[in-house]
């Protein structure tokens, strides 16, 4: 049932909190750019939760989903903001944070802002920097000009009618918030999940957060012919599997 929390800078942001176990850490899913708390595999991982017990909370970023605010307002700052504040104000101990794509920067981002309440860590298709090593490295001249003059440009989406709007401020806020140009201590035990054929996120990305953070129990498990959805009856299994495993410490 989805919940409302007043979030930073008084956005409403919108999540549904399942209570669970007090013996094992609990769990939270971060969703993608632009995708809400009702995917297919913040769904799952619900349905999963609640059958094991276990505390299982998903929000809404603001400008996403049931949450306040416009999208193309929003930047990887405010979203970093809107997901440490439901951490913080609506769960104890600590969690297993459950990042895709996006999501699986947020959730590095959090490792590293309140590390005593991270367990652990799972990335599905993690994109940690993407809008400089994707958005703006995919970039052409004449693209990179217009956002310095307009503010902003479109781009299809595969996900969506609607284009993706990109602004300035979320390019220049996402340089503030890079985690792959300085150390990324992970004390904790890492899985990565990632697909051979996602065409958003490349397997070049999942190898440099491997090769880059400083983390004593980190495996990535790359999967031959799945795409950046990752939500196909085995994938999804996987991630059920990288989630226990994680808890399991």
């Amino acid at each position: 049932m989805t919940e409302f929390m007043d979030g930073p800078q008084g956005r409403r942001i919108a999540y549904d909190l399942i209570p669970g176990r007090e013996d094992v850490p609990g769990v939270v899913f971060l969703g993608g750019f632009r995708s809400d708390m009702r995917g297919t595999k913040a769904e799952h991982l619900a349905g999963w939760a609640r059958a094991q017990g276990y505390r299982f909370l998903r929000l809404d970023y603001s400008g996403h989903g049931e949450s306040a605010g416009r999208f193309e307002d929003g930047s990887i700052g405010d979203w970093a903001a809107d997901a440490m504040a439901a951490v913080s104000g609506l769960t104890t101990g600590p969690q297993v944070l459950v990042g895709s794509s996006m999501g699986g920067w947020i959730a590095l981002l959090l490792a590293r802002a309140m590390p005593e309440r991270v367990a652990g860590l799972v990335g599905i298709a993690a994109a940690p920097d993407f809008t400089e090593n994707g958005f703006w490295a995919n970039a052409d001249e004449a693209q990179r000009e217009a956002l310095l003059r307009d503010g902003q440009w479109q781009l299809p989406s595969d996900y969506s009618d609607e284009p993706d709007v990109i602004t300035r401020r979320l390019i220049e806020d996402g340089r503030d918030h890079l985690v792959l140009d300085r150390p990324l201590p992970l004390p904790f035990k890492v899985r990565l999940l990632q697909g051979t054929a996602d065409a958003e996120v490349p397997v070049e990305w999942a190898l440099r957060l491997l090769d880059h953070a400083d983390c004593p129990d980190m495996r990535l498990l790359l999967v031959k012919g799945a795409d950046h959805r990752f939500s196909d009856p085995d994938c999804l299994t996987m991630i059920e599997d990288a989630v226990a495993e994680v808890m399991r410490g």
